[in-house]
């Protein structure tokens, strides 16, 4: 166990770039899992891996094809925005279908493919570069600042739906721009913490939070504490015991989340 990788100046951009989605992912977790749409979260990370392979088939850069096939994918969920929540849950897992299958033939078949395949769903992190931070600062400064105009629109629309109709006004813009930040952020994502350690911040840490949190404000403070927490020590192991960052994300998010869930309920009953 090498203890002095932890303070190698190699994985400090790598380290970084996962802390800015420990940020951000749990905070746009936090409105997904108000919507009860968090398996469109899981939908989107495994289109955008998809995208990314068949850039690579083209000559495309990843992120360019990760980015769109998500954007695309975000596109067909506000084109089901008025169905019933059935007919979007089946949406979702079609999208997830879909992906998951692109993404297995082309490593599959692809010999310079199925390396790239492997960080996708492994969540390589120290193996990013200077681009994938900046690409990951860039967009979550884009995130925060959007999220100031979406966030008392998205909560009007949940909290009070007739304010909207009252008004004459239509809440589909918001819903729509606020999909796109969370297609991005997934497809940005995806390419260094892996399709289901993506998955594991925007889902399991605004879990944690709405068991704990009595207000608003306090849920997205404590999703994005347990996301941190979640993503230094997977990072730390991830060097130590020289393991796929991904994987140990998820099963740290897994026993956060377990240990939240039995806490509370041992509470509730006393």
């Amino acid at each position: 166990m090498n203890t002095e990788l932890l303070f190698d100046p190699l994985f400090a951009e790598p380290f970084v770039t996962g802390l800015v989605f420990a940020v951000l992912l749990p905070l746009l977790g936090c409105y997904l899992r108000l919507r009860d749409e968090w398996l469109a979260a899981l939908a989107f990370a495994q289109t955008a891996a998809a995208g990314s392979l068949l850039a690579m088939l083209f000559g495309l850069p990843l992120v360019l094809g990760g980015l769109v096939a998500a954007g695309l994918a975000a596109s067909l969920k506000h084109a089901f925005e008025g169905a019933t929540r059935g007919t979007q849950g089946a949406a979702y897992a079609m999208l997830l279908l879909l992906g998951w299958g692109v993404s297995v033939l082309l490593v599959a078949n692809l010999p310079l493919a199925e390396r790239m395949g492997h960080a996708l769903f492994d969540g390589q992190l120290y193996f990013t570069d200077r681009s994938h931070l900046i690409n990951a600062v860039a967009f979550a400064l884009l995130s925060f600042f959007s999220l100031r105009w979406l966030s008392r629109r998205l909560l009007l629309a949940h909290f009070f739906p007739d304010f909207f109709r009252a008004r004459g006004l239509s809440e589909r813009r918001a819903h729509f721009a606020f999909d796109l930040l969370v297609a991005g952020a997934l497809a940005l994502s995806t390419m260094s913490v892996g399709v289901m350690g993506a998955f594991a911040l925007i889902f399991v840490p605004p879990l944690i939070a709405f068991n704990w949190a009595d207000g608003w404000h306090r849920a997205l403070l404590l999703a994005v504490l347990s996301g941190l927490l979640a993503h230094v020590t997977a990072f730390a192991l991830a060097l130590l015991l020289d393991q796929p960052f991904g994987p140990l994300l998820g099963l740290l998010l897994v026993g956060m989340g377990v240990l939240s869930a039995l806490l509370h309920s041992f509470g509730a009953r006393h």
